[in-house]
């Protein structure tokens, strides 16, 4: 495993003699043993100026029509901002640190400046200066970004390309990258897998159905049998590894034990192509949309994913929701923002809404997916509900199960990242750790 930079400001000498390791197909490279050397930045310089600071430091970076703008997530005070128009996606880099910034052919990577390094029963914490790196990732039509067991894959829909990176590298100049390729271009997505291996999705962009684990250049397993394959959730692993949970038309196909299993559906058309998970929990929170010849349909109906035994639960939510509405909640609950406006709480393990927290006035979802909306995300205890409408984002407290505050924005927030400098995984082993 590569080791992380603490602080984040080292930077790795890694040199021309990674240069080869750019078009290495199924193959992860070997990173420099050892302790990167230290290279002092000025105080100018995204990812310089490093300080150590007493608490953990939480940041929202959220896009918009200008740009990219980055607050604290207790005062709402601006902490940076970046001129940059377009339409702006935000993905976790899996660091902890950075976000991924989907822009048309290319994938950017914005520091949001903060970083929390466990250090045994206690753990350091970090600041930077933050903004747009100068790392850029090529990729026609930049699709969808998966980071998992501390790789990060960047999927090219265009060109059907894949670059896997290692997340703790992803903001550096000289990160090496391994380099797959899917037969056609499509709409897909990859997921580094813990054993080096990689599941990824194959079709044109006509058609896909096919779903591949590959491993140093060969197929390892593969499952024809999921129409419309689109996105991806990871869940509890087990010890045989991985657990990934893809979306069909015809109901999800789990990976799990080494092996695809289909999952069926009380629907003929049963299309799961949005999902949640979480390391703490075997059940994976899907969108259910179940009427093929709909426009737009607006479910109020998720469905709950049980990896241990490839089964799905329905359950009515009374309220429809939108693709924006799923995240996973320190517990492992499934959390559902719905167009009355609140965050319904679902215990996953008995598919019933335990509560109904009242976040943002109520919504309806737009014609068009690319317009701005309200959205869910989590760090720790804490949801972050933006309303675009508003331009505010709610605050909720998910151990007291009520609003801590709500934050105006200045602009209205088309996606958000929430950055504490801390790993899933790591939040994942701290929550073990404070149950302990």
């Amino acid at each position: 495993m590569t080791p992380r930079r603490s602080p984040a400001f080292l930077r790795p000498a890694v040199g021309l003699a990674t240069a080869a390791l750019l078009l290495t197909a199924c193959a992860t490279p070997t990173l420099p043993a050892g302790t990167p050397s230290a290279s002092a930045e000025p105080s100018s310089q995204v990812g310089g100026d490093a300080h150590e600071v007493r608490t953990q430091t939480t940041r929202l970076l959220f896009s918009h029509d200008n740009g990219l703008t980055l607050i604290d997530a207790q005062t709402g005070d601006v902490v940076q901002e970046t001129t940059h128009p377009g339409f702006l996606r935000l993905n976790a880099a899996g660091d902890g640190r950075h976000v991924v910034v989907t822009d048309g052919d290319r994938f950017l990577v914005y520091d949001a400046g903060v970083q929390s390094r466990p250090h045994g029963d206690h753990s350091h914490h970090y600041t930077y200066v933050p903004g747009l790196t100068a790392r850029e990732y090529t990729a026609p039509k930049a699709g969808h970004v998966v980071a998992h067991q501390d790789r990060t894959a960047l999927f090219a829909d265009g060109s059907g390309d894949i670059q896997i990176v290692d997340s703790a590298w992803i903001g550096d100049p000289d990160a090496p990258v391994t380099a797959l390729k899917t037969d056609a271009p499509h709409h897909g997505v990859a997921v580094p897998l813990v054993d080096d291996g990689v599941l990824l999705t194959q079709g044109t962009e006509e058609s896909r159905s096919t779903v591949q684990v590959r491993r140093n250049g060969h197929v390892v397993a593969q499952t024809d049998d999921c129409p419309g394959v689109h996105g991806e959730a990871t869940a509890q692993s087990t010890d045989s590894g991985d657990t990934v949970v893809v979306g069909c038309t015809n109901g999800p196909v789990v990976w799990r034990d080494g092996a695809f299993h289909k999952v069926e559906a009380p629907d003929a058309y049963a299309r799961t192509g949005n999902s949640s998970g979480s390391p703490l929990s075997p059940i994976v929170l899907t969108d259910y949309k179940s009427d093929a010849n709909a426009t737009k349909e607006r479910p109020t109906r998720v469905a709950l994913v049980d990896t241990r035994t490839a089964t799905l639960k329905l359950v009515e939510l009374g309220s429809s929701y939108w693709f924006r509405s799923l995240a996973r909640g320190p517990e492992g609950e499934a959390l559902v923002l719905t167009a009355d406006g609140a965050v319904q709480v679902i215990n996953p393990e008995t598919a019933t809404v335990e509560a109904s927290i009242p976040a943002i006035g109520a919504w309806t979802e737009k014609d068009d997916w690319q317009d701005a909306g309200p959205s869910i995300t989590v760090a720790g205890h804490t949801a972050y509900v933006t309303d675009a409408a508003a331009q505010s984002v709610t605050v909720i407290d998910l151990e007291e199960r009520s609003v801590a505050r709500t934050l105006k924005l200045g602009a209205t927030p088309t996606e958000v990242a929430v950055v504490n400098g801390m790993t899933a995984e790591e939040e994942a082993a701290q929550h073990d750790h404070s149950h302990g």
